[in-house]
């Protein structure tokens, strides 16, 4: 008897083993059509799908909103050049948004940043491998665009990696996250989307004032995309690093951190300062942004924690820190030399110990 179960058992393994190999086989065995290994109208659609009925604006509704948007920035433009000196460069019209076209607007963002990707994919063979990896990130990032459409209030797009003259820089506002905003918190509405303009224009001046800047975060872009299309690597090396760095990729994906952490935590130090100056309210702005931020219910932390945004709120509030202490200390002026060059830009040690910085720059912290 025991024979008996020691053969079954061989041939239930054998069986197993074969099953194994066949499905590895078949998963890998070239399939009519071409790779593609992103799917952008699919995300789209996975995005929107999450979307209810109070997501979406009719056109004359967005114009009017743009209108409005259009007479605060002006009034808002002078106190802002005032803090930040200089000229303001260029600064795009503010745009209404709602849920979907915030979608429709970062899906072409990326679309357009990961096109040399995307390309490369027309060297692979198909297979039921890469149909299913499809299937998987479709599904991810078409979540987290769902996600986000409800929670982001503003933004800009200063176009990297974009290709001109097919669309310049742009500044948005998502009216339906506002509103909701401005309900749960009971915030006056006029103050609250002038304080968030004012957060986007100071983005707008960053990259409007200092056009290296773009070019500089383009060419460390650029570099990396570069590693997930490098034939002399593995496939496993090529995700690996563009997921964490790997070599000298390392240290670019540190350096665009360091400056994104630079570029966010400027804004937010003149979203407080100018704020306090132009905006009445200002205090309880500032208090229900903080509730905001720290009120997330379970699944929210776990989302944040599990798709690694958590890390690139944490990474910002560095970059406010070094602005302010900077500041405080200096001046908006010694500040403000961080935007004359990319060597100028503090490194990740630098963010986190500014004196480091204000010696490079030829000032001591007192």
């Amino acid at each position: 008897m025991s024979s008996t179960r020691r053969a079954l058992r061989s041939l239930a393994a054998g069986v197993a083993v074969g099953a194994v190999a066949f499905a590895v086989v078949d998963a890998v065995r070239p399939r009519p059509g071409t790779a593609r290994i992103v799917d952008w109208d699919e995300i789209r659609a996975q995005a929107i799908a999450r979307l209810d009925a109070d997501s979406f604006l009719d056109a004359r509704r967005r114009r009017t909103l743009e209108t409005r948007y259009g007479k605060m920035a002006t009034e808002l433009e002078p106190p802002l050049l005032a803090f930040v000196g200089g000229a303001a460069g260029d600064l795009p019209p503010f745009q209404a948004l709602d849920r979907a076209g915030w979608i429709e607007l970062n899906v072409g963002i990326m679309r357009d940043a990961l096109e040399p990707l995307v390309a490369a994919q027309e060297r692979m063979p198909n297979s039921r491998m890469v149909e299913f990896g499809r299937a998987v990130l479709d599904r991810y990032v078409g979540l987290i665009l769902g996600f986000l459409s409800g929670r982001v209030l503003g933004q800009y797009d200063p176009r990297l990696l974009g290709h001109e003259p097919a669309g310049g820089a742009g500044l948005y506002l998502v009216e339906p996250n506002i509103a909701d905003f401005q309900a749960e918190a009971e915030l006056p509405a006029d103050p609250l989307r002038r304080w968030l303009i004012l957060h986007e224009m100071t983005h707008a001046w960053q990259f409007g004032a200092h056009p290296w800047l773009r070019e500089h975060l383009n060419g460390m872009l650029r570099e990396v995309l570069g590693t997930a299309i490098d034939a002399r690597l593995s496939s496993l090396d090529r995700v690996l690093a563009m997921a964490f760095g790997a070599g000298d990729k390392r240290g670019v994906i540190s350096r665009m951190q360091s400056t994104m952490s630079l570029v966010e935590g400027y804004s937010n130090l003149v979203m407080d300062v100018v704020g306090r100056e132009v905006l009445p309210d200002f205090a309880r702005l500032e208090a229900a942004h903080q509730a905001r931020v720290e009120d997330k219910t379970v699944f929210e932390r776990l989302f944040w924690k599990v798709t690694g945004l958590e890390l690139k709120l944490q990474q910002y509030v560095v970059g406010e820190r070094f602005c302010r202490e900077i500041h405080e200390r200096h001046g908006i002026q010694v500040l403000n030399r961080a935007w004359e060059r990319a060597e100028n830009l503090p490194t990740a040690d630098e963010l986190r110990q500014p004196e480091r910085w204000a010696a490079r720059m030829g000032t001591k912290l007192g």
